[in-house]
Parts: C-alpha cells; structure tokens; sequence
C-alpha cells in the first residue's frame, strides 16, 4: 500500500477484463486486498459501467486468443487516457504479437507476463496508476498555492495522493495527530488558503484531468470523484475557480491554479468541513 509522509493510503482501484480463471487466479494473486480493489469485468459494458461508476486507476485486459469483444475493449484506451490499460498475456510465443498490437495500437502502458512474480506485476502497475501520476504531477504545486510550512507541504501531499477522491479534514488531522480546527488553523496560517478550499481545488483539478478524456462526460465525472450531481460539480466549479464544468477540458492544472488564487477564492466560509 502507498505511503505518504502521513500515512498509508487506500489501495488503487484496478478494473481487469476477463473470463479465464488462470488469468483471474493471477490478477487475484498480484492484487490481494491489501494491495489494491481488483473489479473483474467479463464485458465492454460491464467495463464501462466500472470507468463511469468509480474511480479507476488502472485497466487490465486480458489479451490470452483475443476475440472482437476484446480489441474493442483494448480501443476503449483511446477514450480514457489518463488510465493506464495494460495487456495480461501467457508467456507463449504465440500471444507476443497480441500484447504488441496492444502497446502499439492503443498505446497500453505495458504488458502483464503469466507466471512472473506478483510483486513484479504490482511494479508494473501501480507507478502508472492515474492515482500516482495525478499525486506527481501536482506534488510540488505547494509552493504556488503558498504552503511553506512543513506541515501545510505534507497535507497538500495527502490530499493530492487521494486523487481527487472525497478526503474529509477529520481524515487529515487524524492522521496529522491534531485536531480538526487546530489544524484547519496551522494549515492556513501566513495567508495560505484555508483547508476546505484547497481540498475542493484538489478534486477540480482532478475533474480537470478526467474531463480530457473523451469517455466521460460531465455526469460520469462527478459520479466517480463523488459530487452530488453534475450541477454540484458545476457549482464547485464556479465557486472555487470562477470557471463553468465546461471549460475544464481545455485548462491546464496552472490555469486553474492562477484562477484559483488571482480571484482570492482560496478563503471559504468556514476552514472545516
């Protein structure tokens, strides 16, 4: 399980397409419950009602003497790319060519070898999740957001390592050691914005990074990043960054970040939640 300067986190969320039950015996032995929440999908339906129902960090096909149903499964990378979709093969020479279409055509992050170490295939995975790419690319976003405290660092860390998933600030200062309002108080201290805030910009710039994908739409988005309804997400949206749902798709994370503190948004009503 992943670690923060915090704590651990929740396991990532891995989706994996099969119906042979060597391959789920695999994904079941380099996924235990520990190490991640595997959902095994026997459909492209039941695929895309798992994308469009939660948050997805990584996508497993297994690509052991493919049908039509699984290279449409495979074309579906192209409508979530901020997923990573890996191949699960046998190690037989005739499954090579399979796994390289895969890599090549839609652009899989990597192949899955039956028979390799568990502990090999979780290496794989888990550095690509959309979890961990999300938490990298926003990590040192602290500076621009004036966290300077080594405290208001590491929670900004926390949050961003949840991936745009609901984190409550009791969740935070348990595993801070404070309380709510003493921290809510030492992490907007020196004029940074308070907490409540800069966990709601957290899940729009998620949003944002969904919302380039072109198998989501709005809906979908504030289903798996747990907002209300699309009109929440929309109202958070307006009331944190001063910018509609619809523009998501077309701003960079600095764009909203810029947003986020040129128009003073970084102060709510109340620094708890």
């Amino acid at each position: 399980m992943p670690e923060t300067a915090l704590g651990p986190l929740p396991p990532p969320s891995i989706a994996a397409f099969t119906a042979r039950e060597r391959a789920r015996e695999v994904l079941k032995r380099g996924f235990p419950r520990r190490r991640g929440r595997l959902g095994l999908v026997r459909s492209r339906t039941e695929l895309l009602a798992a994308l469009r129902s939660d948050l997805v960090d990584a996508v497993v096909v297994d690509l052991a003497q493919p049908s039509e149903e699984h290279w449409e499964v495979a074309a579906l990378a192209r409508d979530f790319p901020s997923i990573p979709f890996f191949a699960l093969a046998p190690l037989r020479p005739a499954e090579v060519p399979h796994a390289a279409r895969a890599c090549t055509e839609f652009e899989f992050a990597d192949v899955l070898a039956e028979g390799v170490d568990d502990a090999m295939q979780r290496d794989l995975v888990l550095p690509h999740t959309f979890t961990v790419r999300f938490a990298a690319t926003l990590q040192d976003a602290d500076e621009a957001l004036g966290l300077r405290e080594d405290l208001q660092r590491q929670v900004w860390r926390l949050i961003v390592a949840h991936g745009g998933r609901t984190v409550r600030t009791e969740t935070l200062a348990a595993a801070a050691g404070l309380t709510r309002e003493h921290l809510s108080r030492r992490f907007s201290a020196n004029g940074a914005p308070n907490l409540k805030r800069v966990i709601d910009l957290a899940r729009l710039l998620a949003a944002s990074d969904l919302a380039k994908n072109p198998g989501f739409d709005l809906p979908d988005i504030a289903r798996v990043l747990g907002f209300a309804s699309a009109t929440h997400l929309s109202g958070s949206c307006q009331r944190v960054i001063g910018v509609r749902s619809t523009s998501l798709a077309r701003l960079r994370p600095g764009d909203l970040i810029d947003r986020f503190l040129r128009q003073g948004r970084g102060r709510s009503r109340s620094g708890a939640k």
